[in-house]
């Protein structure tokens, strides 16, 4: 499913496992994981509950890079950001803003037409081989 640019899919598996897969995935295509953000504990050390929700950050500055030369406020949405969620009936779900979207949020020319088509195409086979 796909909603205001976020795309997200569904996992076969667990939370912790999908975040391992996703890892893995993403270290094995020479990126790099900058963290993993475990909002579920964050809301444990203040005494709420809250589903198993983890954000994974990972890129590679040679694709980002070239976008923040074409216009340095992508940056903020840079590196990638995977989130990896459990819904009410325990399913794992992963999301990810899609790249296009990215682009057009920041005015990105013709120019990054194809960078962004990679980190797409990336992104897409990272989330899926983590989540199938």
């Amino acid at each position: 499913m796909s909603a205001n640019g976020l795309t997200t899919i569904a996992s076969s598996y667990g939370p912790r496992e999908t975040q391992d897969r996703l890892e893995a995935t993403a270290k094995a295509k020479g990126m790099t994981v900058f963290a993993r953000i475990d909002h579920a504990a964050g809301a444990a050390e203040v005494g709420l509950a809250l589903r198993p929700t983890t954000v994974v950050i990972f890129g590679a500055a040679k694709a980002g890079t070239a976008l923040m030369q074409a216009n340095q406020t992508i940056g903020i949405d840079l590196p990638l950001k995977t989130l990896v969620w459990q819904d009410e009936q325990g399913k794992t779900w992963l999301s990810y803003n899609d790249p296009a979207w990215l682009a057009e949020r920041h005015a990105l020319g013709t120019q990054t037409r194809t960078a962004i088509e990679a980190i797409a195409t990336a992104l897409a086979a990272t989330a899926t081989a983590a989540a199938e």
